[in-house]
């Protein structure tokens, strides 16, 4: 088992920037792909962003892309995430998780989750 807890969420103004961070632990997470994912009030759980094990492939939605930036620290077994020009609508709890294989990235596809953090975007 692999324990995530994230980080570094907060109040934001519009055009701003924050950057996540997923700290793992009990198990090394060079094995395992990360990513990132948020759920909004009242909506449902939807992906952000994943990096596979070499940080070679990198993956993300298409309403973050340009604007996010997943990247990886396995020595610290670390994983980031770079938010930027974030608006209003990037408001949601973020959740670090990990898999085992890069295949599918559904939400129901992963086996580790952490707790999630928050991140609000004002006007």
């Amino acid at each position: 088992q692999v324990r995530l807890a994230e980080s570094g969420g907060g109040l934001v103004q519009s055009g701003g920037s924050l950057r996540l961070s997923c700290q793992a632990s009990r198990r090394p997470i060079h094995t395992l792909v990360m990513g990132w994912f948020r759920q909004a009030p009242e909506k449902e759980r939807e992906f952000v962003a994943a990096i596979d094990w070499s940080s070679t492939g990198l993956y993300y939605a298409d309403n973050v892309k340009g604007r996010f930036t997943v990247s990886r620290d396995n020595n610290r077994s670390r994983v980031y995430l770079q938010m930027d020009n974030l608006s209003p609508e990037d408001t949601a709890v973020y959740y670090c998780a990990g898999k085992v294989d890069l295949g599918n990235l559904r939400t129901t596809a992963w086996d580790y989750w952490g707790q999630g953090t928050r991140v609000t975007v004002w006007s």
